[in-house]
């Protein structure tokens, strides 16, 4: 195992021995769905051999229980190129930050680099700290919480006075009309009548003491809050200049972003995603491995081959990532910058634009004249898409134009294949939607996991969101993620796989496949899993029972579908 890399020219890496034997592909890797080339492969793992035994940088990877310091895993990438000699080599970049520095002389450098000396970035980065630094004082300053409990005290002292002072007025109020009762009784009517004023006066007199009081609390609690404006409005305009100062600071970050294509035509990262729904780049946008390799090729004419990306380390928390494996483009970082940079190549076809379900039939399982239950095969899509019209839906409305439902009850990813049930009238489509609202519906899925588990059956309570910067992936989110339960329990295993049931508790997107794949879920992938395991042949996830009541007969209905694989 080497501990360097040679380079040929520039940052361009030599293949380490003879790579005669390796053809070259007629297009370039299409960045956000591939199957890594055998040079990539090869490529990759002489980067991987020099991050383990390299000594030029110390990054804690969370691989090496004894490495202090916080532990961060990285994505890395390798472009395959060749330069103007014919030269065949390849370039390396990682995502982010490494060991605290965004450049390193193995890799290629950052589009722009902002921890550079004296840079813009570092003078706003220490003025905005210092106004953190500020707004940190004010907020520990012992003034402000004075300020706080000498508010809490007058309005608990007010609220306890006129508390007081309400019983003290219901009091009187009784006492005089007792004394009123009485008077009427014993005295004359010319007695009576001074009596009565003088009451009337008592009355009077407490109507406007109690508002003489409540307007004494008024005015100190207003001083009280004055005093704790004064301190508040000095952190929030702090707070505002802070804001302002971080926006123009970012937004001239963004405007340092400028990226090429194989002409030579630049573009800037706002310009990039002006586009988008969101209009503003991401944070982080322009960091990712694979604009940086790009970014560089171009720079330097060389003829980018082949592209992929590795995960190197432990996983995050949130997202499902694996040591050593392979992974797209994010979508929502890197789709608008590489929709530039790649402008004008010959890629491969994008799968998500091809119709995987063509051909493939849906085999009717049961049927009346209310439902239909279906076995929707992998591929095919529950419902159109955005590019692909093909559909159960439009399948089964086609095969039942008389059909007074809107068919579709539930969905399957279209990955997954199983048991779908499909209402052909209205009533039975109403009936049968409380059931899966009201979680009365049981279903249970058969799926192959990658490897072996240690238990037999279990519960994953895992909450879940979409992840915004790489739709439609899911993340594990335990602040904004919606909460997601799944049973399972082994049906068999080998050696290298493991049969289950799953028994999913809610029906969150991509629910099970996240909580077999995620570390803290059963940290084992579902076969095929081109999302969170490793790409195959198909998804081994199968709908394989469903129970339910009918929606004329009120018979609760068990259909079972075991899984062909």
């Amino acid at each position: 195992m080497r501990a360097s890399l040679s380079i040929i020219e520039n940052r361009m890496i030599a293949f380490d021995g003879a790579i005669e034997e390796y053809a070259l592909p007629e297009k370039f890797t299409f960045p956000f769905y591939y199957d890594p080339h055998p040079l990539c492969i090869l490529a990759a793992k002489e980067l991987q051999n020099y991050i383990q035994h390299q000594k030029d940088w110390v990054h804690n990877f969370g691989l090496d229980p004894a490495k202090e310091g916080m532990i961060i895993g990285k994505m890395f990438g390798v472009l395959v190129v060749q330069n103007q000699k014919g030269e065949l080599g390849y370039l390396a970049a990682f995502s982010g930050k490494l060991a605290g520095k965004n450049d390193h002389p193995i890799f290629v450098p950052p589009v722009f680099d902002l921890l550079k000396e004296n840079s813009f970035f570092i003078e706003g980065e220490i003025e905005i700290n210092t106004l953190n630094h500020s707004i940190e004082s004010l907020e520990n300053d012992p003034k402000l919480a004075n300020a706080k409990l000498e508010l809490e005290q007058e309005i608990a002292a007010a609220d306890l006075a006129i508390s007081e002072e309400k019983i003290n007025i219901k009091l009187a109020k009784a006492n005089r009309k007792n004394q009123r009762s009485t008077a009427r009784e014993s005295l004359n009517e010319k007695d009576l009548l001074v009596f009565l004023e003088n009451l009337a006066e008592q009355s009077k007199k407490a109507h406007f003491d109690f508002k003489d009081l409540t307007k004494y609390w008024q005015i100190k609690i207003a001083e009280a809050q004055l005093k704790l404006d004064l301190l508040l409005n000095e952190i929030k305009e702090l707070k505002a200049k802070r804001k302002g100062l971080s926006i123009a600071l970012q937004n001239k970050i963004f405007d340092q972003y400028h990226f090429l294509n194989k002409e030579k035509n630049t573009k800037s990262l706002l310009d990039l995603f002006e586009p988008t729904s969101h209009k503003i780049p991401p944070a982080g946008a322009g960091e990712c491995a694979a604009p940086k390799l790009l970014q560089y090729a171009f720079l330097h004419d060389l003829k980018p081959i082949a592209m992929a990306e590795f995960w190197w380390g432990q996983p995050p928390k949130s997202a499902v990532r694996k040591h050593k494996q392979f992974y797209p483009a994010c979508n929502g970082k890197c789709k608008p910058i590489l929709a530039h940079m790649l402008k004008g190549m010959v890629m491969d076809e994008n799968p998500m634009l091809q119709n995987l379900g063509h051909g493939k039939k849906i085999e009717i399982v049961y049927e009346d004249e209310e439902i239909v239950v279906i076995n929707k095969p992998p591929e095919l899509l529950s419902v159109p898409g955005k590019n692909i019209e093909d559909s159960v839906y439009t399948r089964m409305k086609i095969r039942y134009p008389e059909a007074t439902g809107p068919l579709i009850l539930h969905r399957l990813d279209m990955s997954t294949s199983g048991l779908m049930i499909i209402a052909k009238t209205k009533p039975a489509h109403k009936y049968i939607q409380y059931q899966f609202i009201k979680r009365l519906i049981k279903k249970r899925y058969e799926a192959l996991l990658e490897g072996k588990l240690e238990k037999g059956e279990g519960e994953i309570d895992l909450p879940l969101r979409v992840d915004l910067d790489d739709r439609p992936r899911q993340l594990v989110c335990y602040t904004h993620g919606k909460p997601a339960q799944t049973r399972w329990k082994e049906i068999n295993q080998t050696e290298q796989y493991t049969k289950v049931n799953f028994f999913p508790i809610t029906g969150r997107t991509h629910q099970l496949r996240v909580h077999a794949a995620h570390p803290l879920g059963l940290n084992t992938p579902i076969l095929g899993d081109d999302l969170y395991g490793n790409k195959g042949k198909r998804l081994h996830l199968h709908a394989a029972e469903i129970q339910f009541t009918h929606p004329r007969t009120k018979e609760l209905m068990t259909i079972k579908l075991p899984a062909d694989f």
